[in-house]
């Protein structure tokens, strides 16, 4: 049996955040500070923070004497957030392609290309995500872009399965032509691919997540 580190006081908000977001702790699942506080190897008190801090995320839901429930996911409230991402993603290249230095965009590079599956394309497409939105140079907007981002990797775990039109080889080659248009310095193309970008993965991840058993 593996005995669980203790995590610092700072880190079990982050800790549970990551497991409720990479579906180690299910849409819809109770939970108690007890087990939490067992599971992380900590005092209750610092889950108690962490679940009130979650709950202002909406990513659980408090329930007096009961416990918590994690939030399943809505169609209506993944729409939202790919929306959300339509609008301050594309704001974001086009800051990158305006403010970012050449080092910056030539560190791009790496993401032309991917070996592996699964959850490593999960990772590598968060990184690309969240590299493009930390080269806008903007904190704020790459701050709100990279929650997007990693809320976003919760409704394609869950919609992995039954996914359409997933071809990873594609979404590669959509990132190096966004990487192109940023290393030219064209703006206002690069923000179009990103937009198309998005779009389609909206559509892709709404149409899986509406056949989902955990969706509400």
């Amino acid at each position: 049996m593996n005995v669980p580190r203790p995590l610092l006081r700072d880190n079990v908000y982050t800790a549970l955040r990551a497991d409720i977001l990479a579906c180690r702790v299910a849409p819809g699942e109770e939970m108690r500070e007890q087990d939490l506080a067992t599971r992380y190897a900590v005092s209750r008190q610092p889950v108690r923070d962490a679940l009130l801090r979650l709950e202002q995320e909406s990513l659980i839901t408090v329930h007096a004497r009961q416990g918590y429930r994690v939030n399943p996911i809505s169609l209506s409230d993944a729409r939202d957030l790919f929306r959300f991402r339509l609008a301050l993603e594309p704001a974001c290249i086009v800051e990158a392609a305006e403010q970012a230095s050449a080092e910056t965009l030539q560190g791009l590079e790496h993401f032309r290309s991917f070996t592996g599956d699964g959850d490593d394309f999960i990772d590598y497409n968060r990184s690309f995500h969240t590299a493009l939105a930390e080269a806008s140079g903007n904190r704020r907007m790459a701050m709100t872009a990279r929650d997007l981002i990693e809320l976003a990797d919760r409704l394609v775990r869950v919609s992995l399965s039954v996914i359409k039109g997933r071809d990873p080889a594609l979404l590669v080659a959509e990132h190096a032509a966004i990487i192109s248009a940023l290393q030219q310095r064209d703006g206002r193309r690069a923000s179009r691919l990103m937009r198309d970008h998005i779009a389609q993965a909206e559509r892709r991840i709404l149409s899986a997540l509406s056949r989902s058993a955990v969706i509400v």
